[in-house]
């Protein structure tokens, strides 16, 4: 993963400040994680996190992310992502909420450009109020999942096989050798 671990907690403060509560479990927080990547990398032919992503039941996941999730939920003592997000378990319920530590600021803003701030805000506006469900089936419309089997690694380069990509996906993958 190339993005930098305080331009990362940023991103999740973003996410988690951002969601509607009820919609916040973790399932819904890696989809917010797969559309900025990849929605990033159809207006800009690169994406924000550079996570690996992988082809699994519910659409796609990005690995590194969600194994820091992951570890916050078992272990947020050493997490290292524990002063950003934290996790609660609801009663009756197996959603994993993702809730914000603090508020995201002018100085955790100062660390996107342009491009990754409009991003943010566009997946913001697009999938705050969406539910679980409905994210889970609108990844799985996308090309870089219904092309690839499950289990299997997800090429960036995929996104330019969907209609709104302004890459082709040889553009993207020439872009992204380099």
């Amino acid at each position: 993963m190339q993005i930098p671990l305080t331009k990362l907690k940023a991103v999740m403060l973003y996410l988690a400040n951002n969601t509607n509560p009820r919609h916040a479990g973790k399932t819904k927080f890696m989809k917010l994680f797969y559309f900025l990547d990849f929605l990033h990398v159809k207006k800009y032919a690169s994406p924000i996190t550079g996570d690996q992503y992988y082809n699994l039941d519910k659409g796609p996941i990005p690995t590194v992310i969600l194994n820091m999730v992951n570890e916050l939920s078992s272990d947020p003592e050493s997490s290292e992502i524990a002063d950003s997000i934290a996790i609660e378990k609801p009663t009756n319920s197996l959603m994993q909420k993702i809730v914000p530590i603090r508020k995201f600021t002018n100085d955790d803003k100062k660390l996107f450009s342009k491009s990754e701030m409009d991003t943010l805000q566009e997946v913001v506006r697009r999938f705050k109020d969406t539910d679980t469900n409905s994210i889970v089936k609108m990844s799985h419309k996308e090309a870089p999942w219904k092309d690839t089997n499950y289990r299997d690694p997800i090429p960036y380069s995929l996104a330019g096989r969907d209609s709104d990509c302004l890459y082709s996906e040889k553009d993207l993958e020439i872009l992204n050798s380099l």
